[in-house]
Formats: C-alpha cells, sequence, structure tokens
C-alpha cells in the first residue's frame, strides 16, 4: 500500500518522531523561510530552539526576541498546515497562518497592525507596489476562485499562485512566510514533491518573482530547483520511494 507523502509526515509529527523528514523539515522550513525575512538565528539555533525549547547564544552575542517568537511561531505553524493540508485553501486560512506567524511578536502590540486579518496600510515589495487595502480582498477572492477553478493544480499552478500572492501582498508583514507555508501545503495536498527555498538562493527568488510577468523561468527554475533538493532530502528517508515521472511531483512512498 501506497503512502502519500503528507500522511508520512503527519504520522511523523503524531509519534514526536526525533531526527525524521519531519523534525528535519520542520529546522529547514523555519530557519531558511525566517531568515529570507531578515531572521539573524543561524540553523543551529533554530534547530536548538526546536530540539530543547531553549536558545543558545555566544558569549556577547544578542539575539532578537522576534526572531525568537517567530520561529517557534513557524514551528506551530507548519503543525496547523499539516493538519488542514487536504482542505481547500481559503482566505481564513491563509489568515490563520498569518495569526499562527505573528502572535506574540512586537507587531502584535501596533494598534494599526492587524495580526490574522489583512493589512490596514499601504506596502512596497522592494519597489514594486501592491494591491491597496481596500482592493485585498476582492484580489484574493478573484486568486482562489481563478486557482480552484483549474481542473488539475500542477507545480507550475503553485508557483504562479505564489506570485499572484505575493504581488497582492496581502499582510503588512509575513506574506513571504505565509506564502511559502501555502506552497508547501498545495503541493502537499495535490501530490506534488514540496519545496524549502533555500535562504542562500533567496536573491533569484527575488529575482524571479519580480521579473516573472516577463519571465517565468527565473522563479519556476529557482522552486524546481529546491524540489530536487528536497527529494534528495525525502530518499534520504525513505530510499524506497517511488517516483510517477520524470519531473520529480508524485509524492508517493511505497
Amino acid at each position: 500500500m501506497k503512502k502519500r507523502l503528507l500522511e508520512l509526515l503527519q504520522e511523523e509529527k503524531e509519534m514526536k518522531l526525533k531526527g525524521g523528514l519531519y523534525h528535519q523539515t520542520q529546522i529547514k522550513l523555519s530557519y531558511n523561510s525566517n531568515r529570507i525575512e531578515g531572521s539573524r538565528l543561524s540553523e543551529d539555533q533554530t534547530r536548538y530552539i526546536y530540539e530543547t525549547n531553549t536558545i543558545n547564544i555566544a558569549p556577547e552575542e544578542t539575539a532578537d526576541v522576534d526572531d525568537i517568537v517567530e520561529t517557534v511561531n513557524h514551528f506551530s505553524c507548519f503543525d496547523y498546515m499539516l493538519t488542514h493540508a487536504d482542505e481547500e485553501l481559503t482566505e481564513d486560512m491563509n489568515k490563520e497562518f498569518h495569526r499562527f506567524l505573528k502572535r506574540g511578536t512586537s507587531d502584535e502590540r501596533k494598534e494599526w497592525f492587524c495580526v490574522g486579518d489583512y493589512k490596514a496600510r499601504a506596502n512596497v515589495v522592494g519597489d514594486m507596489k501592491t494591491a491597496a487595502p481596500t482592493k485585498v480582498a476582492g484580489e484574493m477572492s478573484k486568486l482562489l476562485d481563478e486557482y480552484h477553478a483549474k481542473d488539475h493544480i500542477t507545480v507550475e499552478d503553485v508557483i504562479e499562485f505564489h506570485h499572484r500572492f505575493e504581488s497582492i501582498h496581502p499582510f503588512q508583514d509575513g506574506n513571504g512566510r505565509v506564502g511559502r507555508i501555502i506552497m508547501f501545503k498545495e503541493c502537499l495536498k495535490y501530490d506534488i514533491m514540496p519545496f524549502i527555498i533555500d535562504e542562500e538562493h533567496k536573491l533569484f527568488y527575488y529575482r524571479g518573482l519580480k521579473e516573472y510577468k516577463s519571465e517565468k523561468g527565473y522563479l519556476t527554475d529557482t522552486c524546481l530547483s529546491a524540489q530536487d533538493q528536497y527529494v534528495a532530502t525525502v530518499e534520504y528517508f525513505f530510499p524506497e520511494l517511488s517516483q510517477a515521472g520524470p519531473e520529480l511531483t508524485q509524492s508517493y512512498i511505497e
């Protein structure tokens, strides 16, 4: 009997298995996704937080409290995502991802910052304008409707959704982390091999997002390269991995 990758991750989560694929994915995804957004915590510190619920800081070194809180929050957000991965993606689910990621941070203490809800103030991505706060709900509803209307979701559809989501930039902050959690979820839901964008490739990732409308290949290639890396990780833990095609998109295990 074949098991879906989602089922294996869920099983390891429930078993509280140490050192397995779920364990490694938690650390790698939290570290890289937060690091892309400016976290200064190292991968070893992220691992230490996950495994011991403490942080190891060298003498004379300091750590940003928000970096620590957002790392712990990401672990919880990933668990929430795994629980609901097979469900249809909704606006409420996206908002819940944001709430998980930003709760307890200094942003939550700002009256105008909407944790778990769409932005109240205009923002930009680099030098690119995003959807105005008054238009976010309509744009997100349209994006989800068009996405769910597709007959068959492919990895390219997931990547395109990510670009459009980041172009809307529906939340005041945390859009990249929410967007990458959504990509991981949708890959699991549709039996596509998921992927983790490595922070070392963030400039390629940013370029891909910025130039997607004129050249889709930059973002697509970055994501597919990350997918190859996750395939290698999965095969390490499950050597019996069988792939249904050359694109390495099926995530079933014997």
